[in-house]
């Protein structure tokens, strides 16, 4: 029998203590001081870039159009919310906030129900050739979106300049449901047959077991569709014509004139407009980051098949 090698020996008494005597002594480390010193030049960057042009619009609101005039980049002189109380009463903003509180959360709530009911079974590989049909969905993201042919389709069906067929109009899109797929992965298979051994029924499943575990990428694709709806200014301005149905970004956009603009008035406005998704991310803020790394870190992966002789959940009885 051939001998063991010298270094065979050493390697296997080493792993046996857990040591490794020929292994060089830790030596201290900087690595943390560095990474302090470089998220704090991150942060300062970041505030420079995001933050100083919201101080200096809100700074903005707080002057007269003469003071404006005067000096545009420094402090206000006097300081003044005539243009905030100007601006809400002129943009007509009382009426126009809550239009546009019903065009962003009624379609980001039935966006996002029906984003998890068609990305369950689909992650899960209930449907035949899964991957493929993803790949479709996935695909169909990325291409624009047909203005002149949806303004067509509107005025056929007789939902042009009505809140009702504005809003059928925008609750049908797929945002979230690439992340949605990818956090389902994440969530055991067990679950699903616990549920359907239990006789759970599959729209009893998704609203009390699945989408409690969904809450991070929810939140965080609820705070993103509700940014885009109220933001939306192409689609009110083609399809709403009646003044009573404008959102707050029709309004805002009202102010602009055709040769002089009030810039203090416009920073009023711009900011009247905005509070509410500001006041939004700092209540979900710490749900986002949870949310996009959950379902990225599936995000990847194929789907695959569910198992031979897996119950699907739904075959139960109650519902």
């Amino acid at each position: 029998m051939k001998a063991p090698s010298p270094v065979l020996e050493r390697t296997d008494r080493g792993i046996a203590r857990g040591s490794r005597p020929w292994a060089k002594a830790p030596t201290p480390s900087t690595k943390p001081a560095k990474a302090i010193t470089t998220n704090v030049l991150c942060f300062a960057i970041a505030a420079v870039l995001f933050a100083l042009p919201l101080v200096y619009m809100l700074l903005q609101a707080f002057k007269t159009y003469t003071g404006f005039l005067q000096n545009p980049t420094g402090m206000p002189d006097p300081w003044t919310v005539e243009s905030f109380s100007t601006a809400w009463r002129q943009g007509d903003f009382g009426r126009q906030m809550i239009n546009s509180l019903v065009y962003a959360v009624i379609p980001d709530t039935i966006t996002l129900i029906l984003g998890v009911f068609l990305a369950f079974p689909i992650s899960r590989g209930y449907f035949k050739r899964s991957n493929a049909l993803y790949t479709f969905f996935i695909f169909s993201g990325f291409l624009p979106g047909g203005l002149i042919p949806l303004f067509i389709e509107a005025r056929t069906l007789h939902l042009y300049n009505s809140m009702a067929g504005y809003l059928i109009l925008t609750s049908l899109s797929g945002a979230g449901f690439f992340f949605f797929v990818g956090y389902i992965k994440g969530i055991p298979r067990e679950i699903d047959e616990a549920a359907a051994l239990d006789g759970c029924g599959y729209v009893r499943f998704i609203f009390t077991i699945i989408m409690p575990q969904m809450k991070p990428a929810l939140a965080t694709f609820a705070v993103f569709g509700f940014v885009h709806a109220w933001n939306n200014l192409i689609l009110p301005l083609v399809m709403l014509s009646d003044a009573a149905l404008w959102p707050v970004t029709r309004g805002l956009y009202s102010f602009f004139g055709e040769y002089t603009q009030n810039w203090p008035l416009i920073a009023a406005g711009t900011f009247i407009v905005a509070a509410p998704i500001l006041l939004l991310f700092v209540l979900l803020q710490r749900h986002l980051v949870e949310g996009v790394a959950g379902g990225a870190a599936f995000g990847a992966q194929g789907v695959t098949a569910a198992p031979t002789g897996v119950a699907k959940t739904g075959q139960g009885e109650g519902s």
